[in-house]
């Protein structure tokens, strides 16, 4: 294999990294401005929660309104979980295929 080639391999290779870095970074700041987004549904949720505990006349509406807290912050969880796998296993394909790739142009040589 002359200098050519090799300079060709390498550039091939850079090529396929850089397709993934920006994959990847797509991909965790999708998963930033998902977080951003829960975090401000999940503000809202609260204030109105709170909003609601003051008007409260009785113990019990207000141990009602705790529980309904509680599933607000179990909902978050779970979505937040949810876009974490979702990026997780985005990123795993990606870096998967870049090396399946890298592996395919050396495997030329």
């Amino acid at each position: 294999m002359d200098l050519g080639q090799w300079s060709g391999k390498a550039v091939e290779t850079a090529t396929a990294w850089t397709d993934a870095n920006q994959r990847v970074l797509r991909e965790l700041v999708d998963f930033s401005a998902a977080t951003a987004r829960e975090g401000v549904r999940l503000y809202a949720e609260l204030q109105q929660k709170a909003l609601e505990a003051l008007r409260v006349e009785s113990v019990e509406k207000a141990l009602e309104l705790l529980e309904g807290q509680a599933q607000t912050f179990v909902r978050s969880a779970e979505r937040m979980q949810l876009s974490a796998e979702q990026a997780g296993k985005s990123i795993h394909e990606t870096c998967t295929t870049a090396v399946a790739k890298i592996k395919d142009l050396y495997a030329q040589v």
